[in-house]
């Protein structure tokens, strides 16, 4: 039996978005609010989807009960296969004691905190957002963080603020491509549209990161290196956005932003270096910049070999997400499920799409292809060239699994919450409510992609899910199609910071468990006041001179 979608089920938008919006409060309010486990929260988020799903917007339980399964095996591969062998390939360095040497290695660099943050959450995760994203990032930097002595909130909570301006052009430009191709824009013209976006916002993001961790003064006083590294940032993004395409726009961008800000410690350092790793007024009140501390050094093949399985790891992590690689993975090996009673049994109807059409449910088991297992291959590389055994390796790794069981268990569960409300249409009720806003649609239609990212993790699934209904109300209202397709992706990444599958990333990467709500409410307010920014950015762009002048029409 064929199901459409219904997206306003009472004849009464208001009714319906409260509903909508049932699940998200549920969640977010047990692990943000009343402290709840991540796990448990998830549950009760995707009980109440579950609920809203069939007795408010009538879709049958069986279809409901399906698209979470579907939902579910998609958090375990890939974004949980991507957990679990990060944060094994970080118990390996840890044990044999090299990880501690790359410590000190970037100390040698700089002993100051905010420069280490803008080189390893800035720069170094932009670089793995560019190659690989879908969680990777974050995992990486967090992890290398709190190892580097980072309180558990700092380095969770502003490697999730650091993530942010690369996003949109992530593992080697998947959201804007997807974008074009599901939604017929026009891949180059909406990829010029973003990269003039979200430039402005690579340089104030290091700037914001930095107020975030050490306080305003605490900004002030290193200015020039966080103006080097975000403009080194920016500029790249922009020319490669406008001239070259998506593919390569964060992986040139990041190491032209390193490379520079490297450079540029060569000839200027801080008046006073801040020492302390914990968060001005967060953590401990031992935020003061503080007098440097003797580095310890160590000789050439210490750093060799500390340095080694990072680098390895990169490799992996690029080729792994070169589209000849993938397809040549795939064709050895990825199966696809269609997932019987729900493909193409559930109609997604107007005004998200233009006609109805049938909405595919299709598990691909391409676990050659996933960038977890090219992360798995760099950790066991890197085991045998730090000399473990393969027992070593082998009850390490399952050490790890036991370790993340919970959190894997969590991305499974809001995987689930995320994918039933796409299939049931209730995100889609939430997206129309910021549709009927007109004139002030290039504001709320930025938060629309907020939204899609906050509920589902991905600013590719967020393109998917609303990069239609963006063209359609940019059409009716004389918009560019181009500007609110990119304002979707744009705005999204400002909601990468909240959604559940990246705190629960960052709350693992840290091994801060069951704090996952303490990271929810740090980030938040960064989150939607970044959002803000960029939708009041749009809608210049939208309305006001000079602004109009950068659109893509």
């Amino acid at each position: 039996m064929i199901w459409q979608q219904i997206y306003d089920p009472f004849g009464n938008m208001f009714i319906s978005t409260a509903l909508a919006a049932i699940p998200v409060v549920v969640m977010l309010g047990a692990l943000g609010f009343f402290h709840i486990k991540a796990h448990i929260a998830a549950g009760m988020g995707l009980i109440a989807a579950l609920l809203v799903a069939v007795f408010a917007y009538g879709m049958p339980a069986e279809m409901a009960g399906r698209a979470a399964m579907l939902g579910g095996f998609t958090g375990l591969l890939p974004i949980g296969w991507i957990v679990l062998n990060i944060i094994f390939l970080h118990q390996l360095t840890e044990q044999n004691g090299s990880f501690k040497v790359l410590q000190d290695s970037l100390s040698g660099i700089t002993e100051d905190r905010r420069i280490q943050l803008l080189l390893i959450a800035f720069c170094f995760g932009a670089f793995f957002e560019g190659a690989a994203g879908f969680g990777t990032p974050v995992a990486v930097t967090a992890a290398i963080l709190i190892g580097l002595g980072f309180s558990p909130l700092a380095a969770s909570g502003l490697s999730l603020i650091a993530n942010t301006a690369p996003v949109a052009f992530g593992a080697l430009g998947t959201p804007v491509i997807t974008l074009a191709q599901v939604h017929g824009y026009d891949l180059h013209a909406v990829t010029a549209m973003i990269g003039r976006q979200l430039p402005f916002f690579s340089l104030l993001v290091p700037f914001w990161l930095i107020w975030a961790f050490a306080g305003f003064k605490g900004m002030k006083e290193i200015w020039p290196a966080i103006l080097v590294t975000g403009l080194s940032f920016a500029i790249p993004q922009f020319l490669v956005a406008n001239f070259m395409g998506p593919e390569l726009v964060d992986i040139i961008a990041a190491i032209v932003s390193m490379v520079s800000l490297v450079l540029f410690l060569r000839v200027w350092q801080p008046k006073k270096v801040w020492t302390s790793p914990a968060m001005r007024g967060k953590d401990i009140s031992a935020s003061e910049a503080k007098p440097a501390q003797p580095v310890v050094r160590h000789s050439k093949e210490a750093l060799v070999a500390a340095w080694t399985p990072w680098l390895i790891l990169s490799v992996f992590v690029f080729v792994w997400g070169l589209p000849p690689v993938k397809a040549w993975l795939n064709g050895l090996f990825a199966p696809k499920f269609p997932i019987e009673g729900l493909h193409n049994m559930i109609m997604k109807m107007p005004p998200v799409v233009t006609t109805p059409h049938p909405e595919g449910a299709v598990y691909t088991l391409n676990l050659l292809s996933a960038t977890g297992s090219g992360i798995l291959l760099a950790a066991i590389v890197s085991a045998l060239v730090m000399k473990y055994n393969p027992v070593a390796i082998v009850r390490t790794f399952f050490k790890t699994l036991w370790m993340v069981r919970y959190s894997l268990l969590t991305i499974v569960l809001m995987l689930a919450l995320g994918t039933l409300t796409r299939f049931s249409g209730t995100d889609t009720t939430l997206g129309l409510a910021f549709a009927n806003t007109g004139v002030l649609y290039p504001f709320f239609g930025t938060l629309m992609g907020w939204i899609g990212v906050a509920l589902t993790g991905s600013d590719t699934a967020s393109n998917v899910l609303f990069g239609g209904m963006q063209k359609v109300a940019a059409d009716q209202l004389g918009l560019s199609p181009n500007l609110m397709g990119a304002a979707n992706s744009s705005g999204g990444v400002m909601g990468k910071m909240i959604d559940a599958q990246s705190i629960v990333v960052a709350s693992t990467a840290t091994r801060w468990f069951n704090h996952e709500g303490d990271i929810l409410r740090y980030v938040f307010f960064h989150s939607i006041a970044l959002a803000c920014l960029v939708g009041v950015f749009v809608t210049m762009q939208a309305y006001v001179w000079p602004f109009t002048l950068m659109v893509v029409r």
